[in-house]
């Protein structure tokens, strides 16, 4: 491969306390909590609008909460998010029997998700994180790291300002791709299917305003009930820019496919939204020092730090281990949303908006709290999350009818 030889001398423009790669889901959860924790926290986002996923990749149901048995499991910053994201009124699906002071057996008859507006969202989050002095650099990427004595000292960013160097103490990996912990060397794992095309977007036409769900997430096999239909006969691994720019592409044929077939019957109908980023949902992943498996549903952690359900079917639940958020090379790097140690079955469990917004409170809050994830005492860690309202136990969700407590 042609190369060309580069000598660089980047400027170190910026220092901070903790440094959050990523403004999704988790990446939000993360900053929030370190900051509130007494942090100065830069969070720094390629694109140009909070939430990830989330919101640029319209997939706009934020997903239960519960075990869809009626008891709540993912608490503090998770609930915080979801109420958040309705502040304006929900789109859909809106959880009446958890957001009114619904009965046990209406709980159990309804999950604990939403359907958001994603712009409205966005601009929420970016006030909350404004509120909490958290210093928001858009339009930045991450593209190479800095490492010694087993400790990252610095990232390097390209913005249109071009490339320059951020210091931190603690950094937390919230690209969705353990991007940081690829730069920097550290053990990672691929998703080994690849992601089927999604081409999430809405229109609008005489029937309103909805939102079209072409293609979805990959369903493991022990969980088919169906055949799978996907859009193309091919699969994308999602970390490479040329895949990830014909998947894009690939994804608007079929929005004008169907688009156009709609408008045979409503001449009025057009679209109103396009995904700004691709819609990939597994890619990288760190390989921590544990790893989560659905087998694991129902078994205690000595090292948990939050709670999530399974959003594909009623009954899991999952403690979350704090080793499963950071690997054996880099002592203060630790990850969080849908790039944590996870197995293949299990990722498409952890990468929801509830599991991102869990690790990311645990780990912007262990941010806070050092430079040096391993050695940090986990019992200090989960008082501070008690106290913070977080779940740690999965059979407390149960006791007491834990369900629907309030948060934030």
């Amino acid at each position: 491969m042609e190369g060309l030889k580069e000598i660089l001398e980047t400027p170190v423009t910026h220092h901070c306390d903790v440094l959050v790669a990523g403004g999704g889901m988790a990446g939000i959860a993360a900053a929030l909590a370190a900051a509130r924790h007494g942090a100065g926290v830069i969070l720094l986002e390629k694109q140009f609008l909070l939430g990830g996923l989330a919101t640029a990749g319209l997939v706009t149901i934020y997903l239960p909460l519960c075990d869809g048995k009626g008891h709540q499991v993912s608490f503090g910053i998770a609930e915080e998010l979801l109420r958040a994201s309705i502040l304006y009124g929900s789109e859909a699906e809106y959880p009446t029997a958890w957001l009114e002071n619904g009965s046990p057996e209406a709980r159990a008859h309804q999950r604990f998700q939403v359907r958001y507006n994603a712009q409205l969202f966005a601009i929420t989050a970016e006030k909350m994180l404004q509120k909490e002095h958290v210093k928001i650099l858009y339009g930045a990427s991450v593209c190479q790291t800095a490492v010694e004595d087993g400790k990252m000292t610095a990232v390097m960013v390209e913005t249109k300002s071009g490339r320059t160097a951020i210091r931190a103490r603690s950094f937390v990996d919230a690209t969705g791709d353990a991007d940081l912990h690829h730069l920097a060397g550290a053990e990672t794992a691929l998703f080994g299917p690849g992601n089927i095309l999604a081409a999430w977007y809405y229109g609008c036409g005489r029937s309103g305003y909805d939102l079209n769900v072409l293609g979805c997430a990959e369903v493991p096999e022990e969980d088919r009930e169906e055949e799978t239909r996907p859009l193309v006969s091919r699969r994308f691994q999602g970390v490479d820019g040329w895949e990830l720019s014909e998947m894009v592409q690939l994804a608007h044929d079929q929005i004008l496919k169907q688009v156009l077939a709609r408008r045979k019957t409503d001449p009025s109908y057009v679209p109103a939204t396009l995904a700004t980023i691709p819609q990939v949902r597994m890619t990288r992943r760190i390989v921590g020092i544990a790893t989560l498996d659905t087998r694991d549903d129902h078994r205690e952690f000595p090292d948990s730090i939050g709670l999530i359900g399974n959003w594909k079917k009623c009954g899991p639940v999952y403690a979350v281990p704090f080793s499963a958020l950071y690997g054996r090379k880099i002592r203060n790097l630790i990850t969080a949303g849908r790039s944590i140690s996870a197995t293949d079955a299990m990722w498409d469990v952890t990468r929801v908006i509830p599991a991102c917004a869990v690790t990311g409170q645990a780990a912007g809050t262990a941010a806070a709290m050092t430079d040096d994830f391993p050695a940090l005492p986990v019992e200090q860690l989960q008082q501070v999350l008690r106290a913070d309202g977080v779940l740690l136990s999965v059979w407390e969700t149960v006791p007491g009818d834990l369900g629907g407590k309030a948060q934030g």
